[in-house]
């Protein structure tokens, strides 16, 4: 049972943590925590609050704990599967004060946060160290290191680097009962027992409250060189991708875009789209770096050769700084810019990036049957592509009853692609009636066994992942 259903648990808190930890009522603050970025959802917490170390967070923990009110581990709110959204009311657990850089190891190349860190401001910090951390959604000029743990976060540059759990050394966390534990070692290499640094990173808060992070670093590549290439058939563009790689090319960025989708993006922040001839259909952002210019060149020339093969069209050069952050700027908004057009649905597919061009074709072919509109964009080089699903057109009772059948349809062709029905983005609330297609019963259930040993009492972030309440 839930106390957070009620208001008497509030009183008590509000007693028990007057002047000790930082939290609000307020109806105003609770409602700033009832939505992140997913479609128009809006779950109300009975109180949010705001630790600002370790020992709050334990003592918030103990307490819930022994009251069984509910927990929502919650950042910046910008996720997109409602993972950070208090279902069951109840507190809403804030990292916003927890949002120091404690140091910098430039001699093992390490960086140790606290989860409310945004993180370009750590790309910034360790940059300025001549260190460089790859990870970077879209949000990540406001997006949390926490909230990318609790993701497992990817973004443009997982292609060559990786996403979120392939930087994490080791993490201190506080579980449902006020303990608090590290799950592995500040080293490169750790074969000692279970890795629960592994489980907790994408574990979506429902194990753990993540409140320091130990993250590896890398020698910074300062130099880079991006182009936009159009192509006169999308499908030609997503077969493009495979070729890059198979001809020896490693990019730093892969992304594709649908001429919708710049041309959305571009009327979004008021600026021209980029010239293109009315047959575009679809365009690769693709980035290229090094540690010297001279590195850049023999990459260059050997993604030209490709793309020709595929009716591309002629590749535009970003020039200088100016414009490479006014190409990154158009693909970093899609998103919003999608969101800002009509009502939608965003489905975060992956498949091996060789499935693409199949991946693409049945997004197509499903949204012709169901008559829907859709827009895609994505990484391209690794497979990810965000499918968003636009209601403009459609009336509302076909939007309610199609929609969700349109969807298990596609995630169905992506399995059998060999894909997954989340690369980046998590299950959180909005997508967990389609988990019995990734997991069988079995697996299922194994995965709520370890939740359980971890939360017996299901109290953090409950109604998150599984089909079924746990």
């Amino acid at each position: 049972m839930f106390e957070g259903m009620s208001d008497l648990w509030k009183s008590k808190f509000a007693e028990a943590f007057e002047g000790r930890v930082a939290f609000s009522l307020d109806p105003e603050a609770c409602q700033r925590m009832a939505s992140d970025h997913t479609e128009d959802l809006v779950f109300m917490p009975g109180v949010v609050v705001e630790p600002s170390n370790t020992a709050e967070v334990q003592e918030v923990m103990r307490w819930a704990f022994a009251h069984d009110v509910s927990v929502t581990p919650a950042g910046a709110m910008t996720g997109l599967s409602g993972g950070a959204l208090p279902v069951n009311g109840g507190i809403s657990l804030s990292t916003k004060r927890m949002n120091r850089i404690l140091a910098i190891d430039e001699l093992n190349h390490q960086v140790r946060v606290e989860p409310g860190v945004i993180v370009q401001e750590m790309q910034e910090a360790v940059q300025a160290c001549g260190l460089f951390y790859a990870v970077d959604p879209a949000s990540r000029g406001s997006c949390t290191i926490g909230g990318n743990l609790a993701e497992n976060s990817g973004g443009p540059r997982a292609v060559k680097y990786g996403v979120t759990k392939d930087w994490v050394l080791n993490l201190e966390v506080v579980l449902m009962d006020g303990t608090v534990i590290q799950t592995g070692a500040n080293t490169l290499k750790n074969s000692t027992g279970y890795n629960l640094t592994a489980l907790m990173v994408g574990s979506e808060g429902t194990l753990g409250f993540i409140t320091q992070a130990t993250l590896k670093l890398l020698p910074w590549p300062r130099f880079n060189a991006l182009m936009l290439v159009p192509f006169r058939s999308a499908q030609s563009a997503c077969e493009a991708v495979a070729a890059i790689f198979k001809a020896g090319v490693q990019p730093s960025a892969l992304e594709f875009m649908e001429r919708s989708a710049i041309e959305l993006a571009a009327d979004y922040i008021g600026e021209a789209a980029p010239a293109m001839d009315a047959q575009v259909a679809a365009h690769l952002l693709i980035e290229v770096d090094g540690f010297s210019i001279e590195q850049l060149m023999p990459q260059l020339e050997k993604i030209y050769a490709v793309v020709e093969v595929y009716d591309s069209g002629e590749p535009l050069m970003a020039e200088d700084e100016a414009s490479k952050n006014q190409l990154w700027r158009l693909r970093r908004v899609v998103g919003e810019a999608v969101k800002a057009a009509s009502t939608y649905k965003e489905e975060d597919t992956v498949v091996p990036r060789g499935a693409l061009p199949e991946l693409l074709k049945a997004v197509k072919e499903i949204g012709e049957r169901h008559g829907f509109e859709s827009i895609c964009y994505g990484h391209a080089g690794d497979g990810n592509l965000h499918v968003n699903i636009l209601k403009r057109g459609v009336n509302d009772a076909k939007w309610e009853q199609d929609l969700p059948q349109a969807i298990r349809t596609l995630f169905e062709r992506v399995i059998n692609l060999g894909g997954t029905i989340s690369g980046e983005h998590g299950i959180g609330w909005v997508q967990r009636p389609y988990m019995d297609l990734a997991f069988s019963e079995e697996a299922l259930k194994l995965q709520q066994a370890i939740k359980a040993q971890f939360d017996p009492k299901g109290l953090l972030n409950p109604g998150k992942i599984w089909p079924m309440a746990v």
